[in-house]
Parts: C-alpha cells; sequence; structure tokens
C-alpha cells in the first residue's frame, strides 16, 4: 500500500473515497481510531492508502478532481 493523500478534513477523505470507487480504485484509510482517540479536534490527519499498482492512476483521479495528492 502506499499513500496517495494526508488530510485532516473529512469531507475530503469521502469525497476522494468516492472518486476512486468510482473508478474501481480500491483504497483504505489509516488514523481514523488515532483521530477519534485525540477527541477529534483534526489535529492528526488521515491517510489514504492506494495499492503501489493504481498508485499513479489515483493520482490522475485526484488532479482531475481539484485534489492535490500528497
Amino acid at each position: 500500500m502506499r499513500e496517495l493523500l494526508r488530510t485532516n478534513d473529512p469531507t475530503v477523505i469521502a469525497f476522494v473515497t468516492a472518486l476512486l470507487g468510482g473508478e474501481g480504485i480500491e483504497c483504505f484509510v489509516l488514523d481514523v481510531n488515532t483521530s477519534i482517540l485525540e477527541g477529534s479536534i483534526g489535529i492528526l490527519p488521515r491517510r489514504v492508502m492506494v495499492r503501489a499498482a493504481d498508485l499513479e492512476a489515483a493520482r490522475v483521479v485526484l488532479t482531475d478532481n481539484g485534489i492535490e495528492p500528497s
């Protein structure tokens, strides 16, 4: 798995997950529980991960939709 995006914004994560799913690219969000433990004040970013083989295609999807990948 490779890191595609790191953000504190849950709406961006939801949007990215939907975009990737629509393109048939599986993703996994890491650090969700850590973010919850810190009280959900948004200081710890969550990471969106994709398979290494899908990384370039996922970056293109994000860039085409105005989101800057990590």
